[in-house]
């Protein structure tokens, strides 16, 4: 980011230079330096707003509670950002599908700002990346807890608020969001499609593929638990250093390499992939594992899951 911000501002001077030297009368575009900071700025400090103001909730909703919620007909956006067929299968009522990807783009403008926004997806662990971006965009969203396969279709007398009719956002309003933080949600799911097909496929690691990493002793990669520090301290993945989710959390980014691929893993990974989004957007090569460590309801998901080992 500060490399990003940096290379505008030198563009922008060297221009000015030569638009000053050129013409005299032309010496307002002097300012041109000092508006792309600002619009630079805008984007990290939405990001590391987003960690230092993070609310008790942290940015997630019980399974149960949304499913009390549509029961209740409250007044709330839900999107369901599975693949189509998944949704057309059934969804919870009123959801709207805006599949995974370069569509939460597309369909950015048209997210409401002023009413609340859950989300869900498989396991929640895209969800969650998918809220750090719809937040810094200036929309109040949640992702629902463990998912659809091991959160929402889990919840007794949930078939009440399910339904197979499709829905569709209202376009017929639309919302404005900060010129660099578009841009910078927009390169984000340009580079998500590019991923696809490689082992890091939506900023995920397989738990296969994150242990051939570690057994490989690959020095340009680095593990990072975000999980409390008594979980960390009871078992963690072997080399991972630990990095508690919460508030303020932001202030530990600075530590991480910049230039080495960072694996974040949390519990289920809902949480990493928060962490992985706001590392994305401040320029951070990162991904997070698969299921996290695994908690036991997101079976067979997650490192310990598969019986991976750990070290104290």
């Amino acid at each position: 980011m500060k490399k990003l911000l940096f290379t505008l501002f030198g563009i922008c001077l060297l221009t000015s230079s030569l638009l000053i030297s050129c013409s005299p009368k032309e010496a307002p575009a002097a300012a041109k330096p000092a508006e792309v900071t600002v619009a630079v700025n805008t984007l990290e400090d939405a990001v590391n707003g987003y960690f230092e103001n993070m609310p008790s909730h942290i940015y997630k909703i019980s399974q149960k509670d949304i499913v009390e919620m549509v029961k209740a007909g409250e007044d709330m956006v839900l999107l369901d950002i599975r693949k189509p067929d998944d949704y057309a299968k059934g969804h919870l009522k009123g959801a709207v599908n805006v599949p995974w990807g370069m569509e939460l783009y597309n369909q950015l403008k048209y997210i409401p700002r002023d009413k609340d926004v859950y989300i869900n997806c498989y396991s929640g662990q895209t969800a969650g990346q998918a809220v750090v971006l719809l937040n810094v965009a200036g929309i109040s969203a949640r992702s629902i807890n463990l998912g659809w396969n091991f959160g929402i279709s889990k919840v007794e007398g949930v078939g009440a608020v399910i339904e197979t009719e499709a829905n569709l956002l209202d376009t017929s309003k639309t919302w404005e969001t900060d010129a660099a933080i578009d841009a910078a949600y927009k390169a984000y799911y340009e580079e998500f499609a590019s991923l696809k097909g490689t082992p890091f496929a939506s900023n995920i690691v397989s738990e296969e593929n994150a242990k051939k990493i570690l057994d490989s002793g690959d020095s340009d990669v680095v593990f990072v638990s975000v999980r409390k520090a008594d979980a960390y301290a009871e078992g963690h993945i072997a080399t991972a250093t630990n990095m508690p989710w919460g508030k303020g959390m932001n202030d530990m980014f600075a530590s991480l390499p910049a230039d080495k691929k960072i694996i974040i893993y949390c519990y289920s990974g809902q949480t990493a992939g928060q962490t992985v989004a706001g590392l994305k957007l401040l320029g951070y090569d990162a991904v997070s594992l698969k299921g996290g460590m695994g908690v036991g309801a997101n079976a067979p998901l997650g490192w310990s899951n598969k019986e991976y080992p750990v070290v104290q």
